[in-house]
């Protein structure tokens, strides 16, 4: 299993744990965990990043799994590219809090369009929530 460690601005250590004999893609833990850590503060606002290349050859990873990861964590917020300065940790909460209002709002119009009650509509998005979180851990 490789490990990881990177040192931040405050000494505190970083690790990636990949699992290849879990049943989660690793470019889905090396994303998971990205973000939990960004999200917790123990990757900071304003962290570079490895490069792609760099976490790749670290992990035992091909370059392709870290890059599909990266681009996942930029698509939910988490990280941004500022072109040949790096990738770094964005100031995530906002921009992940406005996403998943936006997805619950088209959630409540969808349900509501097919006639569920409010009751029922919680009780999916109750269920779904426990299945994605028991995937993740």
């Amino acid at each position: 299993m490789p490990l990881i460690f990177v040192r931040v601005r405050d000494n505190r250590r970083v690790t990636l744990k990949i699992r290849i004999a879990e049943g989660a893609a690793p470019y889905e833990q090396v994303r998971a965990q990205i973000s939990e850590q960004a999200r917790s503060g123990a990757l900071p606002v304003g962290y570079k990043l490895p490069t792609v290349r760099g976490l790749a050859e670290s992990l035992g990873l091909a370059a392709n799994t870290v890059a599909k990861a990266y681009r996942a964590l930029e698509s939910d917020g988490v990280i941004e590219t500022r072109g040949r300065n790096g990738t770094f940790v964005a100031a995530a909460g906002d921009a992940a809090s406005r996403e998943a209002a936006s997805a619950a709002q088209t959630y409540a119009e969808r349900a509501r369009r097919l006639g569920l009650t409010e009751d029922a509509a919680l009780d999916a998005v109750r269920d779904a929530l426990r299945a994605a979180f028991e995937d993740a851990s």
